[in-house]
C-alpha cells in the first residue's frame, strides 16, 4: 500500500493525494511511511498562509487568488482548516464550499481539514498535508487557517509567505490582529476595502508596523514614550507614506515594512496586485537565501511539535500504568514534588523503559 500510494501521489493522482491526507489526518502510521517516500519533493512548492479574524473574507479571497494563480499558469493546492463539528469531530466545510467554482479544474486541489479543537489556527495534519500536495507537483499550496485572534500563529511554522487579513468595522479597529500575530505577517491585506473606514485601517496597520520596526531597532527607547506616541498620532492622521516623504529616517536608514494592500474579494479588486506581491517576495527571498533560513526555522519548530505529540501519545497510552499511578500518588501525598516526578517519567521514556 505504501509504495503504490507514494507512486500515485508522485504521479499527481488527486485521489491518491486525498487518500493520503485522510490517513494522515487519522494518524495512520502507514501514512508516515508514504511521506518518507515523498521526501525528495519537499520544498518544491510555494506555501502561502492566509490568516486573519473570523469574517475577514479569507475563503472568498482565497477563491479569487486561485483564479489569479491559474491565469498565470500555476497549479494550486488548497488546505482549508475549518472549525470542528462538536458532534462528529469533522470539518464543517464552510470554507471549501466557497471555492466550488474550481472543483472541475484539474489544476486545482481543495481539501478541508478539521481543526479538531487544536489551538493555533491549524490542525495537527496541516504540515503533513502540504507535503503531500508538494509531492503531487502543485506549484502553489495555500493554507487557509481557521479564524484567529491575537496569538494563533502556528501558520508561521508552515508557510513561506504569511498573508494577514483585516477588515474595517471590527469594533476596536485592528484590535483583533494586534500583539503577537502582527509580527508574523509578510503581506497585510485590508479586505472589504469598499467599506467606510478602510483607509483608516490601512493607516493603523502601517503605524503599528512602523512602531514595531522602531522598537526592534531600539529607537523607541531613545526617542522616549512621548515622542513615540506623538509620531504614531501623526502617522494615523497623515498616513505613513506622507510621513516618510516629510521626515528622513534616523541614521539615514530606510525602514522596509511589509506592504499593506487593499482588496475587495467579492469583485476581485486588488487580487492581481496581491498575488504579484506574494510571488515577487518569494522570488526575492529565494534569491537572497532568506527562504532557506525561514524554512529551516519552520522545520525546527515542526520537529519540536512532533516530539511533543509523540511524548503526549506515549503517556496517554500508559495513563493507567503502574509507574505513572505510583508517581501521581507520591505527588498527591507530598512525598515527591511534581517536577521531579515528571523528570523521572521523561527519563524512563528516553531510556526506553516500560512503566
Amino acid at each position: 500500500m505504501t509504495d503504490s500510494l507514494a507512486r500515485r501521489c508522485l504521479a499527481g493522482d488527486p485521489r491518491a493525494v486525498a487518500r493520503l491526507i485522510s490517513l494522515l489526518e487519522d494518524g495512520d502510521r502507514d501514512a508516515y511511511g508514504v511521506l518518507a517516500a515523498l521526501k525528495e519533493r519537499a520544498g518544491m512548492a510555494q506555501i502561502i498562509g492566509i490568516t486573519g479574524p473570523p469574517g475577514a473574507g479569507k475563503s472568498t479571497l482565497t477563491d479569487k487568488m486561485i483564479a489569479e494563480f491559474r491565469a498565470r499558469g500555476l497549479t494550486v493546492g488548497v488546505i482549508a482548516v475549518d472549525p470542528s463539528s462538536p458532534f462528529s469531530g469533522g470539518a464543517i466545510l464552510g470554507d471549501r464550499l466557497r471555492m466550488q467554482g474550481h472543483a472541475t479544474d484539474p489544476g486545482v486541489f481543495i481539501r478541508s481539514l478539521a481543526s479538531r479543537g487544536r489551538l493555533g489556527g491549524l490542525s495537527k495534519a496541516t504540515a503533513f498535508a502540504t507535503r503531500a500536495l508538494e509531492a503531487a507537483g502543485y506549484d502553489i499550496v495555500i493554507v487557509e487557517t481557521v479564524g484567529v485572534g491575537q496569538s494563533e500563529i502556528d501558520i508561521v511554522k508552515v508557510a513561506d509567505t504569511v498573508v494577514l487579513i483585516a477588515v474595517p468595522g471590527l469594533g476596536d479597529d485592528i484590535q483583533a490582529i494586534k500583539a503577537g500575530i502582527m509580527e508574523i505577517g509578510d503581506v497585510f491585506v485590508v479586505n472589504k476595502a469598499d467599506r467606510d473606514g478602510a483607509d483608516r485601517v490601512v493607516r493603523e496597520i502601517r503605524a503599528m508596523l512602523e512602531t514595531q520596526a522602531m522598537l526592534q531597532k531600539g529607537r523607541a527607547v531613545a526617542a522616549g514614550p512621548d515622542t513615540l506616541a506623538a509620531r504614531n498620532a501623526e502617522i494615523l492622521h497623515h498616513g505613513l507614506a506622507d510621513m516618510r516623504a516629510e521626515t528622513p529616517q534616523p541614521d539615514g536608514e530606510r525602514v522596509d515594512l511589509p506592504p499593506v494592500i487593499k482588496t475587495v474579494a467579492e469583485t476581485g479588486e486588488g487580487v492581481p496586485e496581491l498575488c504579484a506581491e506574494i510571488l515577487s517576495r518569494f522570488a526575492a527571498d529565494k534569491a537572497s537565501g532568506a527562504l532557506d533560513e525561514r524554512r529551516h526555522k519552520a522545520i525546527v519548530a515542526q520537529l519540536k511539535d512532533l516530539v511533543g505529540w509523540q511524548v503526549a501519545e506515549y503517556f496517554a497510552e500508559r495513563e493507567r500504568d503502574g509507574r505513572v499511578e505510583a508517581l501521581a500518588r507520591a505527588v498527591q501525598h507530598r512525598t515527591l514534588d511534581i517536577y521531579s516526578a515528571a523528570r523521572e517519567l521523561f527519563s524512563a521514556l528516553v531510556k526506553g523503559e516500560e512503566p
